[in-house]
């Protein structure tokens, strides 16, 4: 694939790569809330819904993406409620003018609420199945949860941004070294648990629920990783209702899989890949004309002094005991 950008993706591309498929579209182009992919809500002439994704290129290779549909696609055929892409003539990823998309159905709902200990409950039995069934074989062209990328790559897209001030750098890659330490000690150290394909980005903005439960979308994140990774961000307030709300839904969970308790140290470390890997994506990102318009606090000297206090805040969270259920042994 040429390099290129988002610059020359137009609505009218858009529109003809998708009625390259045999839809007439009988509607504009509703765009939906992704930054790192365009995606929009349209309709046919039978006012049936649809969402189109056009990846964000060189992100992915064909393989990845064709990876990531036909994980969905699995899980979809075993009657697990994932939105799957849509296969037209027998394929669900498509090119145009250099651009690879997909076309997904369009299923409504709303945000599932991480304080309800019964939709926890639901959420767990639902992961459960869902890594039963991911547990069977691994992934070959996706990518796994690893330091180097999400802890060291991530520091130097960061260093090489210029974006730290320079009155803040010398305080901000202190305490960002300090924590990448402290992360990477623990991953380092427990390496034998057990790697399954995952969902990658199961927070509550990526489950959408309904009066018949919830349904997940968005496997653009999906690895190979360990499960703890599908359930940690579900997880919110202080360590006592945290604690409650990992309770339940593993006493969903373990239903249908079985759950390595040991995984819990892993949390606070997989919180800082997230947090470090923010950062960067922002950096990186920072080119595209979405981001400047809908993140303008990023090149701000306020935001990089709330990233010092924040990783201060998550060396405490490394240094503190992990979560436990029941007792762990190192």
């Amino acid at each position: 694939m040429a390099i290129f950008d988002f610059t020359s993706l137009s609505p009218d591309l858009i529109l003809d790569g998708i009625e390259s498929l045999g839809l007439r579209i009988d509607s504009g182009l509703l765009p939906l809330n992704s930054y790192e992919n365009r995606v929009y809500q349209l309709h046919d002439e039978d006012k049936t819904k649809y969402v189109t994704k056009f990846y964000r290129p060189e992100r992915w290779s064909k393989a990845q993406i064709q990876e990531e549909h036909d994980f969905a696609l699995e899980l979809e055929s075993e009657e697990l409620p994932v939105v799957a892409p849509l296969v037209i003539n027998q394929q669900s990823v498509f090119e145009h003018q250099g651009y690879y998309f997909a076309l997904f159905p369009c299923r409504g709902g709303r945000i599932f609420e991480v304080d309800n200990l019964d939709h926890l409950e639901w959420m767990g039995r639902f992961i459960g199945r869902i890594h039963a069934m991911s547990a069977k074989k691994p992934f070959q062209h996706r990518l796994t949860m690893n330091c180097q990328e999400m802890l060291f790559d991530a520091r130097a897209i960061i260093k090489q941004s210029g974006f730290v001030p320079k009155s803040l750098e010398l305080a901000f890659f202190t305490v960002l070294d300090h924590v990448i330490k402290e992360a990477e000690s623990f991953t380092t150290l427990n390496q034998s648990f057990t790697q399954i394909r995952l969902h990658g980005d199961c927070h509550a903005g990526n489950i959408l629920w309904t009066d018949k439960g919830p349904h997940f979308v968005d496997l653009d994140d999906c690895r190979q990783g360990p499960a703890i990774q599908d359930l940690w961000m579900m997880l919110s307030g202080d360590r006592q209702q945290q604690i409650l709300q990992l309770d339940t839904i593993l006493s969903g969970y373990e239903e249908f899989y079985s759950f390595e308790h040991n995984q819990l140290i892993l949390i606070e470390s997989l919180r800082t890949m997230r947090l470090v890997n923010y950062m960067a994506w922002l950096c990186k990102r920072w080119s595209d004309p979405a981001f400047p318009s809908n993140f303008p606090w990023f090149d701000s000297e306020k935001y990089w002094e709330q990233q010092i206090l924040t990783l201060k805040e998550q060396v405490s969270a490394l240094q503190q005991a992990p979560l436990s259920l029941s007792p762990i042994n190192f």
